[in-house]
């Protein structure tokens, strides 16, 4: 079977960007969403989002005829051996994950793989908790498909890691691949691919069962998440102590290469559509499993204080009891610099 061709289910953020950077490695890609406006502005050359060096990108893979982007399901399986599920899991408001286009997209691949012969292999890339691919992706294909994983349906889960800002480049140059195989079988298709996009010059791989795959996304971003709090309880702490510096603190314990530097800058905490959303959903999941999500809790209670803090600290220079009347300018209301992402932004 051709590893060349691949399709890509919903074209948000992760789909879009990831399918653009296969499209310029010359793989033929299809991309699928039930969105016709923004189908048909990305075949006009218009991200439906801001990425750097996404629309340049996405340009010439256009003209060059290796993507293409459709609303039809059945043209994004039956042109390739590859599928990659793409869509959101948005948040409940209990702070679950919502799995409703998971459903969706999984019974739509299903339905037209009736319709094509031969092996298929389909990868949820999607943030999803453990035990999602198996339980619930899984038997809604094989239900559409009339097709059992094994045998003539391969199946991955292979969470993703992009930086809104510089998706395209950690698309590009990832620091690691995770797979979570099915079998054997489905774990070799997919490295198997990621070898010929990356041309011999491979990131590290690591293989394992799916739902630690699944489980290793929510852990990376709680881990992320909890420096970006702990930094700033940190830079509270150093306001109360006359001439100390949160930054040049952490410079001192990001030298530790235990700690690192990166995400230990203070300020208004995290936002954007991955950390809350993501840890929202880890500590219900832990809930639900009888254990304390207590230190994740605290990272998201820490962050959600940061905004009030930076009244307070307004009030405090400017020598008043309330902020009733001040007219304020906010430069920037991206939740991050190098996007136009205002999900959950701190600035807003």
């Amino acid at each position: 079977m051709s590893l060349r061709r691949v399709s890509f289910f919903g074209l948000g953020y992760v789909g879009l960007c990831t399918a653009v950077c296969f499209a310029k490695k010359g793989f033929k890609v299809v991309g699928v969403d039930i969105d016709e406006e923004k189908i048909k502005g990305i075949m006009e050359g218009e991200a439906p989002f801001y990425e750097p060096d996404l629309e340049p990108l996405l340009r010439d893979c256009l003209r060059k005829g290796t993507l293409t982007c459709t609303t039809d399901p059945r043209e994004g399986v039956t042109s390739s051996t590859v599928s990659f599920i793409t869509v959101g899991t948005p948040s409940r408001p209990d702070g679950s994950i919502d799995l409703r286009y998971i459903r969706l997209v999984a019974k739509d691949i299903g339905e037209a793989l009736r319709e094509k012969a031969g092996y298929h292999l389909v990868v949820v890339k999607s943030t999803v908790t453990p035990g999602t691919t198996l339980d619930v992706a899984k038997p809604i294909l094989e239900d559409a498909s009339g097709r059992k994983c094994g045998p003539d349906l391969g199946l991955c889960m292979n969470p993703e890691f992009l930086r809104e800002g510089r998706a395209i480049q950690d698309v590009l140059n990832p620091d690691r691949i995770i797979i979570g195989e099915y079998d054997e079988k489905s774990g070799d298709l997919l490295e198997g691919l990621y070898r010929r996009f990356h041309e011999g010059e491979m990131p590290p791989v690591l293989r394992m069962n799916i739902p630690t795959a699944e489980l290793v996304k929510y852990a990376n971003n709680a881990f992320l998440a909890t420096k970006i709090s702990l930094i700033n309880t940190i830079a509270n702490i150093c306001e109360r102590i006359p001439g100390v510096d949160v930054t040049t603190v952490a410079e001192g314990i990001g030298l530790d290469p235990r700690i690192g530097r990166a995400f230990l800058n203070a300020g208004l905490g995290f936002g954007g559509s991955c950390l809350p959303k993501d840890l929202r959903a880890l500590i219900r999941l832990a809930e639900s499993l009888g254990e304390d999500p207590s230190l994740i809790q605290a990272a998201l209670d820490i962050n959600e204080g940061q905004v009030e803090r930076v009244l307070y600290l307004l009030k405090m220079a400017l020598g008043v009891e309330s902020l009733k009347g001040l007219h304020v300018a906010v430069l920037g209301l991206s939740f991050k610099p190098g996007t136009d992402d205002v999900r959950e932004s701190r600035s807003m």
